[in-house]
């Protein structure tokens, strides 16, 4: 009884004993197994890492050249602002000498034009003393009346007027001359000189009203791009841009020799 008991211990503990060696055996080929797919994915992780860091590489060699593009395009920007910085800085200064040579002309043409006008006054006063004076001998004639002065007297003393600051009195005087001798050939002057009058006093929209007169009145006279050039400024020193702009196209389409017309130019330029 004993012995049959234990073969059949032996019997079960054979059996216990080959069913852990398969199971062993099995775990053991599965750990074989997975030790060979971690080496395999490690091997792929080095060959992706190797392949990110080159790409890294060109990436940062592509990006300094960039930079390095970048810096040279600045330095080129760099030097190209500083010499048309010295170009605009040359050509306004051109433009600054040329205009104060032609505001030079404008008033020597000025002053030779007043001494003319200094000259007729004179002359006028001399003819009217020789005509006024009796013969010798011969008693005055007391039945004339007194000659008055002559245009270019009217002109010469309003100027005076003018240039003393009694704008008030030249305006009355210039206006006197031309409803006396509205033919003389310094009318247009005259006229202007109207319009300066009222700029003088700050009258802005009765100075506007006489130069854009002598402009329509006189548009042959020398006075007509004079005045329609203060009538320009004028009206950009009241911010009216734009109605500047079309007068001082104005004056260089009607008038492209005159000194204005130069003057003109150069607003246009500056003026939006």
């Amino acid at each position: 009884m004993r012995s049959r008991t234990t073969h059949a211990q032996y019997r079960t503990r054979g059996s216990l004993l080959a069913s852990g060696a398969v199971v062993l055996a099995l775990s053991t080929t599965a750990c074989f197994a997975s030790k060979g797919d971690v080496r395999v994915l490690q091997d792929e992780l080095r060959a992706l890492r190797s392949q990110i860091a080159q790409s890294d590489t060109v990436r940062r060699a592509q990006a300094d050249t960039a930079m390095m593009l970048i810096a040279h395009t600045n330095d080129s920007l760099r030097l190209f602002s500083t010499r048309f910085a010295a170009f605009q800085a040359n050509v306004s200064g051109g433009l600054y000498d040329m205009n104060r040579q032609l505001l030079q002309i404008q008033e020597l043409s000025g002053q030779s034009q007043r001494r003319l006008q200094e000259l007729r006054a004179s002359m006028e006063a001399r003819n009217e003393a020789l005509a006024a004076a009796p013969a010798p001998g011969a008693a005055p004639d007391t039945t004339k009346p007194p000659a008055g002065p002559g245009p270019a007297q009217l002109f010469q003393v309003a100027f005076d007027q003018m240039q003393r600051g009694s704008f008030g009195v030249a305006r009355t005087g210039f206006q006197d001359l031309l409803e006396k001798y509205p033919k003389f050939e310094e009318a247009p002057t005259a006229q202007l000189y109207i319009g300066q009058s009222f700029a003088e006093e700050k009258n802005a929209a009765a100075a506007d009203s006489v130069y854009q007169l002598v402009a329509n009145k006189y548009p042959q006279s020398k006075a007509a791009p004079t005045a329609l050039y203060k009538y320009a400024l004028s009206l950009i020193a009241q911010k009216k841009n734009p109605a500047a702009r079309t007068v001082l196209d104005r004056i260089v389409k009607n008038y492209p020799n005159s000194d204005e017309a130069s003057l003109a130019r150069d607003l246009l330029r500056t003026t939006k």
